[in-house]
């Protein structure tokens, strides 16, 4: 199970109701241009897509995959480059295992990862936290490296960055 009705009910409404609620993707453009060069990527999947402001940064299309938004609530193809930002965090916890898998299933080469590991700023329509799992870089770490192999990991104040390739 990716989410349950209910936390997709609510999440849907966040982004009905809040102009920046799920629109980090456009500071992440530059690093997803890059990435791409790099690993000579034709497909990207942009997973947690939210307002898909990195699609309209990039200014072409991409895939884009978000079950809480309406036209992007699909089951998506596997991409050559799949974008994580900013949403792992929003994860339910009992749902985090089955979303690592379905992102691993997801990514054909390079998947790029975006986590924050404070409380959010912001809350959901039933006053809990924006951030369902709250955890160190220490943590995250072992869930992911047991499924790519890790390329780059940088860990600034309050994000873990990281770069996960499935092939060399």
């Amino acid at each position: 199970m990716l989410i349950t009705e209910e936390y997709r009910r609510l999440n849907a409404q966040k982004h009905e109701e809040s102009a920046n609620f799920g629109a980090l993707g456009r500071r992440l453009a530059p690093h997803v241009r890059d990435i791409a060069k790099r690993i000579g990527a034709h497909t990207i999947l942009d997973y947690g897509c939210g307002k898909r402001t990195l699609e309209k940064e990039l200014g072409y299309a991409i895939n884009n995959y978000d079950p809480a938004i309406p036209g992007c609530d699909s089951p998506p193809d596997p991409a050559d480059l799949v974008i994580c930002g900013d949403v792992l965090e929003h994860i339910e916890p009992e749902c985090l295992e089955d979303v690592l898998d379905d992102l691993k299933r997801l990514t054909k080469n390079t998947i790029m990862f975006l986590i924050d590991t404070h409380a959010a700023n912001k809350h959901l329509p039933d006053g809990r936290n924006a951030h369902a799992i709250i955890e160190s870089p220490e943590w995250w770490i072992p869930h992911l490296i047991k499924r790519w192999k890790v390329r780059e990991i940088s860990v600034p104040d309050q994000f873990i960055f990281a770069i996960m390739v499935v092939q060399p």
